[in-house]
């Protein structure tokens, strides 16, 4: 079974020396309850429920996974049940909620290493909690004030789940043809008829209620996305008093079988006549439910971050364990004699092969981990600041940056996983040793909320080409002042300078590419959204050397010496993406749509 040691002292670090948390929490009124004592006993304590209770379910649920029983009814693998209730009666569902309604309202910079914490030792596991707090999210913005009385308490206090329901079986992507009609009743309710599709945690034994959000079209609704409303629609009607009432006119029909994940359910929903409620207005439901995509988004980055933190740790630790080849500048072992026999090897983490495949996971992981929380900060400034302006800003730049923190951070989370995979050559094939099963479950994240090649499309279609680069620009001055301010001498301070000049001139060459190709977005966006965040990974890494600056000890040297390899090793890849960009869609639209007919 694969081991886990939380990163407190980087979580710590990114916190406290390059976010300055407790300064930023003390300018805000509504944070005056949050503290470094207290944020140090939540990441302690989610560390020992994540290593002691998550981290041993993870293989064994693997294996059962998520079991359909019929008539509707899903069991969740062996020890799940226990665990979500742990986890609810420690109020981990509502740490970041309302809380007039229960929760705790800890800010964005403290829940996400809490949930980094949950996704690196059980993806499938985390599923199930994130769910209902994205809904949870999404009724407390969008929801009526009766709404929000019913089901955010609990939400989050375990008692009820959540989830959102968009796919259907010939809508995706493009939920303007969803098929799903919400009639009204007398009462002001919806019946609502249509089958969902890929509904993570649809069904289940964890709670006593499972509240979905579900997208679908009125009577004579405009065409297209235009037309989508939200409604909620609990699996068990909601009495007066608050107790449940009959079950709805809902039910899961079958559960797939996939890839990795596999103890989460990812259900097919059927609603047939089910009653539920218009949350917000009338077709205004896309806007609504983004409110949760957009959080899941995030969310999805921090699972990538997870499966990389695992695969890491654990490769690392095999490849000081495994002993094979000798080292090529001479044994590394001081005990022994300069004539020692031929076959003598050292551990492979002598190999500068092996170690590159490290450093590169090690890098991702902690850059990842730095942007998650520059998002972060983003998002507590939107929510808890009272300057206006300071809330616009920082609205803009999670709207830039949320489709760069899903895509980018789990594309190169596969990538790391992969690396760390390879480390342990034949034995990372195996069942046995979990390497396998970590590729396996942080693979979906590259898919599911939105696949990264539609967040590429976003990125450069509605928050670059649509403000004619502005959002970019800003964040761009933002490096550079930055950069032009370093007190610490090093590489990475031209490399942000000059990469940021690299993504500015490439921004307005695809700007001038999308005005005379339309193509052009759409065969240019994934390496553009690469490019993007390799030059935002150097920001990252400027930040954690400036904080490391002047501070003694290995642990500070280290960030500087891994920001080396980065500018060294990694960040060269820019210029590829940045060619591949210039060279246009021409290449890509060169052939005919026969070529890729099977008869070919």
């Amino acid at each position: 079974m694969p081991i886990y040691h939380a990163p407190i002292d980087d979580m710590r670090f990114i916190l406290n020396d390059v976010f300055n948390a407790s300064e930023f929490w003390q300018q805000m009124p509504a944070l005056e309850h949050v503290d470094s004592d207290t944020v140090d006993m939540i990441l302690e304590a989610m560390a020992k429920f994540a290593t002691t209770t998550l981290l041993p379910l993870n293989r064994t649920g693997d294996e059962e996974g998520a079991q359909y029983l019929g008539d509707g009814k899903v069991k969740t693998p062996a020890g799940f049940a226990e665990a979500f209730h742990e986890y609810a009666e420690g109020g981990w569902i509502g740490l970041g909620g309302d809380m007039e309604y229960g929760g705790q309202g800890m800010p964005k910079m403290v829940t996400m290493l809490a949930e980094e914490m949950v996704f690196t030792t059980n993806q499938s596991f985390a599923l199930y909690p994130n769910l209902s707090g994205g809904a949870a999210m999404c009724l407390l913005n969008a929801g009526s004030d009766e709404q929000k009385q019913t089901y955010l308490e609990k939400i989050y206090s375990g008692e009820w789940s959540g989830t959102m329901c968009l796919t259907e079986p010939h809508a995706g992507t493009d939920l303007g043809i969803i098929k799903t009609r919400a009639v009204p009743n007398d009462d002001g309710s919806y019946a609502l008829t249509g089958t969902k599709i890929f509904i993570t945690a649809g069904e289940h034994d964890l709670t006593q209620n499972i509240i979905h959000l579900v997208l679908a079209k009125t009577p004579n609704a405009p065409a297209g996305s235009k037309g989508i409303s939200l409604f909620v629609v609990p699996k068990f009607l909601v009495n007066a008093d608050g107790s449940l009432g009959e079950r709805n006119s809902l039910a899961c029909g079958s559960i797939e079988h996939k890839m990795g994940i596999k103890a989460s359910a990812t259900c097919v929903m059927n609603f047939d006549g089910a009653k539920g409620w218009m949350i917000g207005e009338e077709n205004t439901g896309l806007a609504s439910m983004f409110i949760m995509m957009n959080y899941e988004r995030l969310t999805m980055g921090l699972q990538g971050i997870g499966g990389t933190e695992l695969a890491y740790q654990n490769a690392a630790l095999y490849a000081n364990d495994r002993v094979q080849g000798r080292a090529d500048h001479g044994t590394q072992d001081p005990n022994k004699p300069s004539d020692i026999p031929v076959n003598y090897a050292d551990p492979i983490v002598h190999h500068a092969d092996v170690r590159r495949m490290l450093l590169n996971a090690k890098a991702v992981s902690e850059a990842s981990r730095c942007f998650a929380m520059y998002v972060a900060k983003q998002l507590d400034i939107y929510k808890f600041s009272s300057d206006k302006a300071a809330k616009k800003a920082a609205a803009d730049r999670v709207a830039l940056l949320t489709p760069v923190s899903k895509a980018f951070l789990t594309d190169r989370a596969l990538e790391a996983t992969i690396d760390c995979q390879q480390v342990f050559g034949g034995h990372g094939y195996i069942r046995e040793w979990g390497m396998e099963q970590i590729v396996r479950d942080t693979r979906i994240s590259q898919i599911y909320e939105g696949t990264n090649g539609v967040q590429s499309l976003d990125l450069l279609g509605r928050k670059v080409a649509k403000n004619g680069g502005a959002f970019v620009e800003t964040y761009l001055a933002e490096m550079r002042d930055f950069a032009q301010t370093m007190q610490a001498d090093h590489a990475v301070k031209q490399a942000i300078l000059t990469s940021t000049d690299t993504l500015a001139d490439l921004t307005q060459n695809v700007l001038e590419q999308i005005q005379h190709k339309p193509d052009a977005i759409n065969g240019c966006a994934v390496d553009y959204l690469a490019a993007f965040g390799y030059v935002s990974f150097a920001y990252m890494f400027g930040l954690m050397v400036e904080a490391a600056h002047g501070k003694a000890g290995e642990f500070y040297t280290n960030k500087a010496k891994l920001a080396d390899y980065f500018v060294a090793r990694m960040l060269p890849r820019l210029q590829g993406h940045v060619a591949m960009v210039k060279a246009g869609t021409d290449p890509i639209m060169a052939f005919d749509n026969g070529y890729f007919s099977q008869e070919a």
